[in-house]
């Protein structure tokens, strides 16, 4: 680790106890510190292309006083918000959508360069995000009604209002999703939000900031600021803050919910996932065969809620294995500007350290190295797509989320054992359930501990779709109606003398 960061040091000799402190995100916990001697070094934030590792872009921290006057601009906007209907804002993000749409090639360019995702997965990534900004900016004043309650006690209903500035802190992996799932249903509800990105994506978290201002949103919106996380613990202890939003790793979540527990200010957590993938007895296997490498393999494997443990029964085992190895060897990696290249670098050298490390721990804990972990002749930084099998429990692999082109494959003997075993993780996010029979899958589906259930699909994320977990994958929602509500006063008005 210290490696990575020892031409930033050099920077910095002239300081004492110099400490690196590793950016909240989905591979690293923010309080992993490396200690040197000078003084304290900020988060480095910088774009560097995963697919040349060359340095494109580089970032100066954000001070304390550039956040104090965020915070003052962004609590003046919320009180200002107040006094103004949602719909005064409706115009403005349905702007920001045809905007996104209208620089598609740009900010996909950027996305790739940030973090390596294929060019064509960056694209669809701006339509979703384009897509949620005309859903919030259409479903808020639907969402917003006042909901009537029945009671003897007077005329009672409760309205839906702002609560006030928000924090968000956001991972690299999908570097406008992330940000807009949270900033499209805030905006209309009327809560501005202050984003801290990861470290390793800064470009596209200040374009879409440029770009949501250039649309016409009043500053204090959304504002990115390049801070520490010192700055964000400072920002959510603000009384001017009122709630936090993560998507992470379980340890970044755990550091970040236990300041808001402590400001007792609301948060919502989405965390990793361990995802099964259970393939039942009726099973379609063309369909199968269809879905099963975007299951695992779509973002390089760096996504929470991607495929993990593919669970078979034994009769289908031997099948399958051929299936995934065929599709695993038929991946083209390279240049991921290259519509033509099917496999990404991952993120960042020091994801591939960290998922390399993990499928050596798994082979050394006794798992059968089916296919893959060979060295990729090329700059970037990839991981040959991998299968591991004969994983027993006390496997470190068994219940630890690998964020990269592995798959786990569990061979059981039965449907009941099946369940069980997707049910046997810390970790409850996404799942998959493949059969050709809807009333089997959904009986399946309701017993799986999980956020989301996929019936016939690997995953999927749509603006009308709840999105979240359970167990260590975190809690409350994002998109959708509930979306909507993460971070809304339901203030409760009751007139007793009118029944």
């Amino acid at each position: 680790m210290f490696g990575v960061y020892a031409s930033l040091i050099t920077n910095y000799t002239n300081l004492k106890n110099i400490m690196i402190l590793v950016v909240l995100n989905e591979e690293s916990a923010y309080n992993e510190l490396t200690s040197y001697e000078g003084g304290i070094l900020p988060m480095a934030y910088q774009t560097i292309y995963p697919y040349t590792n060359e340095v494109l872009k580089s970032y100066n921290n954000a001070t304390d006083a550039e956040l104090e006057e965020v915070l003052t601009t962004s609590a003046a906007l919320y009180h200002q918000w107040r006094q103004e209907p949602a719909a005064t804002r409706k115009p403005i993000l349905h702007k920001i959508a045809s905007a996104l749409r209208e620089h598609k090639a740009e900010l996909a360019k950027i996305m790739t360069q940030d973090m390596g995702k294929l060019i064509g997965e960056s694209e669809g990534e701006v339509d979703l995000c384009a897509d949620i900004a005309d859903y919030y900016a259409d479903q808020a004043e639907n969402f917003l009604q006042p909901v009537p309650l029945d009671t003897a006690a007077g005329k009672a209903y409760y309205v839906k209002q702002a609560t006030g500035v928000l924090v968000a802190v956001e991972p690299w992996n999908f570097p406008l999703y992330q940000i807009v799932r949270v900033f499209a249903p805030n905006f209309m509800v009327g809560n501005p939000m202050i984003l801290k990105d990861a470290s390793i994506c800064p470009t596209s978290a200040k374009a879409f900031a440029d770009l949501v201002l250039e649309a016409g949103a009043p500053a204090g919106s959304l504002t990115n600021l390049f801070i520490s996380y010192d700055q964000v613990e400072k920002a959510i202890a603000d009384p001017r803050v009122s709630g936090v939003a993560l998507t992470g790793s379980e340890r970044g979540g755990s550091s970040v919910a236990a300041a808001a527990g402590k400001y007792l200010k609301k948060s919502t957590m989405e965390l990793g996932g361990n995802d099964a993938f259970v393939i039942l007895d009726d099973a379609d296997w063309d369909l199968v065969k269809e879905i099963t490498p975007q299951a695992r393999l779509y973002n390089a494997g760096q996504v929470c809620t991607s495929s993990k443990r593919f669970i078979v029964l034994e009769q289908d085992y031997d099948k399958f294995i051929v299936i995934l190895k065929e599709a695993f060897a038929a991946v083209k990696p390279g240049d991921p500007l290259d519509p033509a290249t099917t496999l990404a670098p991952l993120s960042s050298a020091k994801a591939k350290v960290k998922v390399q490390s993990q499928i050596d721990q798994a082979i050394a804990g006794g798992a059968t190295l089916v296919y893959g972990n060979e060295t990729v002749d090329l700059p970037g930084q990839f991981i040959q797509p991998t299968i591991l099998t004969d994983i027993k429990k006390d496997n470190p692999a068994y219940n630890t989320e690998i964020f990269g082109p592995v798959a786990q494959v569990y061979k059981v003997a039965n449907e009941a054992e099946a369940i069980a075993l997707a049910n046997d993780s810390s970790y409850g996010l996404g799942s998959s359930v493949i059969s050709s029979n809807p009333e089997h899958a959904q009986k399946v589906a309701e017993q799986i501990e999980a956020g989301m259930t996929f019936v016939n699909a690997y995953w999927m994320s749509l603006p009308e779709l709840p999105f979240g977990g359970v167990k260590n994958s975190g809690y409350g929602r994002e998109l959708s109606a509930l979306g909507f509500n993460a971070f809304v006063n339901e203030h409760l008005v009751i007139n007793a003398a009118e029944k």
